[in-house]
């Protein structure tokens, strides 16, 4: 009996439906060259409806609450550069050399849902379900949406 050994990719992409895989690999691919054990751990990246995708690195301080998560990161550079129509986030976490294993789709955490969902109502996220990177509406991780008064109107294609 011929038993194949199975192929050890580390690279999450290649287990995305097809319209997740590009922000995964972009995501991917800035973290594989910028990780830094304590410091970067995290990269994320934000799709527009043109095309361009936006790219943000997690930031460690060593006061963990001045730490800067990806997904910010790369709203920020979405911003910066006129960037409008955000249609899919993702993040990728590089694993520490003492976890070992492969890099893997981590989900926004509860600021970075509410502050990218401020900026981009319809977006969606690459989250991992069973093994597979899929696209879900950020809204369905947030669903009870804070809104506030501090904006004129909240978007119109927010769910209220």
């Amino acid at each position: 009996m011929n038993l194949v050994e199975p192929v050890f990719d580390p690279n999450p992409t290649g287990a995305c439906e097809a319209n997740a895989q590009c922000v995964v690999a972009a995501a991917y691919d800035a973290i594989r060259c910028h990780y830094v054990e304590g410091r970067h751990q995290i990269a994320a990246a934000i799709l527009a409806d043109d095309g361009r995708i936006y790219v943000g690195l997690h930031m460690e301080a060593m006061v963990g609450c001045y730490s800067l998560c990806a997904e910010r990161a790369a709203l920020a550079q979405a911003a910066l550069y006129g960037a409008s129509g955000l249609v899919a986030v993702a993040a990728v976490r590089f694993p520490k050399s003492s976890e070992g294993g492969p890099a893997r789709i981590v989900s926004p955490c509860g600021g970075c849902r509410e502050l990218v969902s401020d900026y981009a109502p319809g977006i969606q996220v690459v989250v991992s379900r069973a093994g597979r990177g899929l696209l879900v509406p950020m809204a369905e991780l947030l669903p009870d949406k804070y809104v506030g008064t501090k904006w004129a109107t909240p978007p119109t294609d927010h769910p209220q």
